[in-house]
Order: C-alpha cells, then structure tokens, then sequence
C-alpha cells in the first residue's frame, strides 16, 4: 500500500510484542453487542457468540465469555495449549501433517480435541494446570470489561481484525519474521539465533536510530539476531530507561518491547496472569501519550502468535516465501499462521476505526511491521516477504493529532490469582538466559543504567 498521509508526521514507531493469544481470544467480543460494527459503522469480523468447535464424541463445544467474575478469569484457558507447528495443524486441519493443498481451506475445528490431547500428556508430565481446566476451556474469549485496557484502545484507535501471524507456529519463527522477514527455514522454537539482516541492522547501516528494552531483564531480541551482537550497549535498556526516554523526548525511530518472560511476569502466555498484561500496555500507552513525541509516535500493539488458543477465521494462503531455504516439516511458507490481536495507537487515528487491506489484497502479518518503518524511512525490503507485505501507514488519517486520553476512567484489572507456573523457569526465560550465558562472563552486565538516553 501506498504511504498514508499521516505517515511522513510518524517520527517514533513502537512495537510491544505479548505472546501466544488469538484474535477471537482477546478481541472476538469487542463489537458483538453491537451487531459487530464498530461506532464509525465499519464491519468489524469478531465472534456473535454462536461459535463451536466439537469435542471427541463430536458434540458442539460453543464459545463463551471469560467476564472480570468468571473462576481464574485471567488465567484461562488454565494451561498451556498446542502451539508448535502441529499442533496447529491439528487445530486448523485435524492433521499433524496439515492441509494436503493449497486450495483447502482450514475448517478450524481441530482446538477442544487438540486441547484435550494436550492436557493429556501436560497432566503425565505433572505440567502446571489451573485446578479445574478441561479442554472446554479453549473455547473461552475475554469480554471488554474482562480487557478494558486493551479493548479501550482498540475502540479507541484501530483494531487490526485481519492480522495474522507469520507462520503457523510457535514464538521464535513468529518473532523472527516480526525483526528479519524470514525464519531462514525453521518452524519451531529449537532454533534461538537468526543469522539474516535485521531491521535494527537495517536502520544502523542507514544512520537511523533503534532501541530494544526488556521489562525487567536483559531483552531476549538483543542475542536473537547475529547482526547486533556487537551493537552498543546504549541500544538495550529496561522498561524503565523506556519511560524515562519516552518522557524525555529521546525515543529513537524504532523501538521494540519485550514482556517480563517469567512465569509469574506480563508476556500474558498462557497459563500466566493477562491482568498483569494489561497493567503493562497501559504503562506503555500513558508513558508515551505524557512523553512530548506523542503527537509523532504510531504504537503497535500485537502478539507473536496464536498459542493454541480459538479463533474461528481461517489463515489465508498466497503468503511469498522470504528466501529460497528450504522450511522444516516440509513447510513451504505459502501460508500465514493463525489471526492475533493487533492494536494501532496513534493521536493521528480517527476513533473507533477498524483497520485491514482491501478483499483479495496480501493480508497484514507481523512483517508488515518492516513494512510501515521501510516506507517511512525509505528502506529496502529485508527480504521477498516483508517486500510483498502492505504496510499500515494510511491508518493515520487525522490532520491534527488528538489530545484526549481513552484511558481516562479505565481501571486496570487486578486477578488476584496465583499461576500454578509460580517459580518455575519459563521457555521464553530459559532461552534469555540460556542467550545471555554465551556472551557474557558470570556477573558481567552490559545493560545501561535507568535513564541512560538512547540514541
């Protein structure tokens, strides 16, 4: 797509990347009782509450609301779904193998049996579980009063309901795609380092500025990829250096957020506690909407993919493949993986838009990420995909940046609740560490101080 007017006033892009959450999951009941349309009268592709998926006797199983009373609301759906590549076929297609050709449409029946499969082998494995969980759960979908953080912004700015995730897998492919454009081939998360151009490589050999801040420890981007190993230290902050650079006017062009990955921390992966996920995009909105580069800053809110959970729209075809490496399990990467919940924040969006290519056009998936920062800047593709990739930046519509605050009046919601996962070493964390441990010498940091200005 063609850069938006709006585009050329966006000085600061900042991406806060959650994890393992679908669309319908989280942002499925935002407009249904409003016929899904939005307040501008745009249609809007969310649940009306009449979705099932069958169970293994082949009765229905009906999605249904997760509200602020239900039992371990914000902890649902209670456990860990499938997420790796089959495991998201067998949800797409009732097959590990997946679709046997390109015209098959996914039916998306495969998520209470492939949840019950799970809970199996989680339960022999003594895997932590919400006391209670059955794979009826899987069924379950956040109301706005349940999210009224990220349903506030959503209703507020843009919802992004035709994004998809890269590929149809777990975390490490999906953020790569999100950085790089491409995996360089592989589909599940045993690969921890990419060795492809990056955009923050991208934006260095272009003299543009880049920025990467864990929440509360060493980013887990900063060691993904090879082409920053030797950046300076003055890239990589805390969440706090964050807040400080955002009210102090200094964020760079590109910035990229990381949760806190442990297991009692804000990635909002299940089973972890989603309240503690909304107390942490309401920082990140308030600290850059009080900052004096709100009126030029375009926040993308997203998630690296699907983590098992329901959603009823099925994954298109027609993705490009980035490069010519061969993918794992066969994978060609003609198809994107599953639909995530995408918010586009930015004084410079008309309220209460709902956001997505035109019918038949390329879908938006995590790299048209690269995209928006390629057109803005005037940056070559990375590679193939993120070429063919629209980007977002016609959202920006407004002529004059907006100076109210959506969150006004919005309570952040507390769970109260303990994750069974309390103390254990989370995947994402054991990767981080495991990261780290490769490259520095024990008790050696090489993180800037809070408040340290990064250029």
């Amino acid at each position: 797509m063609a850069n938006g007017n709006g585009l050329a006033s966006v000085e600061h892009v900042v991406v806060l990347m959650l994890e393992n959450r679908s669309f319908d999951h989280m942002l499925g009941f935002l407009y249904t009782d409003a016929g899904n349309v939005s307040p501008s009268g745009q249609t809007f592709e969310g649940l009306t509450g009449t979705e099932s998926n069958p169970d293994s006797t082949g009765q229905p199983v009906t999605v249904f609301k997760i509200e602020p009373s239900t039992p371990n609301a914000y902890l649902m759906p209670g456990a860990d779904p499938g997420e790796g590549y089959m495991a998201t076929n067998d949800q797409l297609y009732g097959s590990d193998s997946g679709p046997a050709s390109a015209s098959e449409t996914a039916p998306g029946t495969g998520y209470v049996t492939d949840y019950a499969y799970t809970l199996g082998w989680e339960t022999k494995e003594k895997w932590s579980i919400v006391a209670g969980t059955t794979a009826n759960d899987i069924m379950g979908c956040f109301t706005p009063e349940a999210l009224p953080v990220l349903s506030a912004l959503a209703k507020g700015y843009a919802v992004c309901d035709q994004w998809f995730s890269s590929v149809p897998t777990e975390t490490m492919p999906n953020r790569a795609f999100t950085c790089s454009g491409t995996s360089q081939g592989h589909m599940d998360d045993k690969t921890h380092t990419f060795t492809s151009p990056s955009i923050f490589g991208l934006l260095d050999s272009h003299s543009l500025g880049w920025a990467i801040y864990g929440y509360d420890a060493e980013p887990l981007t900063k060691d993904t990829f090879t082409d920053i190993s030797g950046a300076a230290a003055t890239h990589f902050g805390r969440f706090n250096g964050f807040q400080s650079a955002a009210a102090a006017g200094t964020l760079p062009p590109f910035t990229f957020l990381e949760p806190s990955w442990s297991s009692t921390g804000n990635s909002q992966h299940p089973n972890y506690d989603v309240a503690l996920g909304e107390q942490f995009i309401h920082d990140v909105y308030e600290a850059l909407r009080a900052g004096p580069g709100w009126p030029q800053t375009l926040l993308v809110i997203t998630y690296d993919e699907h983590g098992g959970c329901y959603d009823h729209v099925p994954p298109p075809w027609g993705a490009t493949p980035p490069d010519n490496t061969a993918g794992e399990f066969g994978f060609d990467f003609t198809r994107f993986g599953v639909r995530v919940p995408t918010v586009l924040v930015s004084p410079l969006i008309a309220p209460g838009t709902v956001y997505r290519v035109p019918s038949g056009s390329v879908p938006l998936d995590h790299t048209s990420i690269l995209k928006t920062v390629e057109q803005r800047w005037s940056l070559p593709a990375l590679t193939a995909r993120d070429g063919a990739a629209p980007g977002f930046g016609d959202v920006l519509t407004l002529t004059a940046a907006r100076t109210d605050d959506v969150l006004s009046g919005v309570t952040v919601p507390v769970s109260g609740a303990v994750s069974p996962a309390a103390g254990q070493l989370s995947h994402l964390e054991a990767i981080r560490e495991e990261l780290v441990s490769r490259r520095l010498p024990a008790g050696a940091h090489d993180i800037p101080p809070a408040g340290a200005v990064i250029e």
